[in-house]
């Protein structure tokens, strides 16, 4: 499947959202309050797991890293997806698209592992409490961390190649808002069965592998949470699991239902939704489903506006 003197195309139309253009002044603001929330809000939680001492325990280790991979996500996709919405020209190199597909694997496979080791995280918590800071150590803090982004980096190093290898002769428009496998292997000028069945293997593997960790981790605690602790304990325990189990659910299956096809067909108004769902919206719901309820989190804010008022 070699490019030989077929591979003509140089460069790709982003399509986006420009079959809806007269929403584009309505759709412009809107994502652009959602990005702009969403990078201040991941960058305050950072911010304040840093320098809040009531706050430097695993839990918050994981969810600091967490903010940031989400940050990272934002800047992937949404800036050029806001230039695309408003200009006319909606071109991305060859270049630049394989490397924001190479970042977007990263990133979402990078999450995958990193919402199990927080679940793995969460089971030694509630599980295991004594021998919480034993096993839960900087040391394999970091080692969950830098695993997570290893796989990721191991994905996206596969998946880019394997679809920017296939020769590209036109047209070359992506009916999608950034550069994702399922258009790009559209555009395609020969057949992709390989790297459709590639694609799959990977996706499934690295899905189903991740989500039965989270799940088993979760059901563990679950157990643990019915069996042992008190109603207010009980009530205490499930508001954490079900703010982490909120992110799983739309983290999981949009992404299922995206790549757990039979066949990588793509182009309708439903996918791009599905896309959205875990690019745009997600991002901006996980800051306060994780953090922003959390009573550790409420008063760490207090505090720090406290001692602010008394600096001035």
């Amino acid at each position: 499947m070699g490019r030989g003197n077929h591979s003509t195309v140089t460069e790709f139309i982003l399509v986006g959202f420009s079959d809806v253009p007269e929403l584009r002044y309505l759709l412009f603001p809107l994502f652009l309050c959602i990005f702009t929330i969403s990078l201040c809000a991941h960058m305050f939680l950072i911010i304040l797991y840093r320098f809040s001492t009531n706050l430097h325990t695993p839990m918050y280790f994981f969810l600091a890293n967490f903010s940031f991979l989400e940050i990272c996500y934002i800047l992937t996709i949404t800036p050029k997806m806001l230039v695309n919405i408003l200009s006319d020209d909606k071109t991305i190199t060859l270049c630049g698209c394989a490397l924001q597909m190479f970042f977007f694997l990263i990133l979402a496979s990078t999450e995958c592992y990193m919402l199990a080791a927080m679940a793995y995280d969460r089971y030694y918590a509630i599980c295991q409490p004594l021998l919480y800071n034993v096993i839960m150590s900087r040391n394999t803090r970091f080692k969950l961390i830098l695993g997570s982004w290893i796989i990721g980096l191991t994905v996206a190093a596969i998946q880019t190649p394997l679809t920017f290898y296939l020769p590209f002769c036109g047209p070359n428009k992506i009916n999608h808002f950034y550069c994702d496998i399922p258009p790009i292997l559209a555009l395609a000028c020969t057949d992709t069965q390989l790297n459709e069945i590639a694609t799959f293997i990977i996706v499934l593997c690295l899905i189903v592998g991740a989500f039965l960790l989270t799940m088993v981790s979760y059901m563990q605690i679950i157990r643990t949470i019915v069996k042992h602790h008190s109603t207010a304990g009980m009530k205490k325990s499930f508001s954490t699991c079900t703010s982490h189990l909120i992110v799983v659910a739309i983290f999981y299956v949009s992404g299922s239902v995206m790549y757990l096809r039979p066949k990588l067909s793509y182009g309708t108004d439903v996918d791009k939704f599905l896309s959205l769902m875990y690019a745009i919206i997600a991002p901006l719901l996980n800051p306060f489903i994780y953090s922003l309820r959390n009573i550790d989190v409420k008063y760490a804010v207090t505090k720090m506006i406290c001692n602010m008022k008394i600096t001035e």
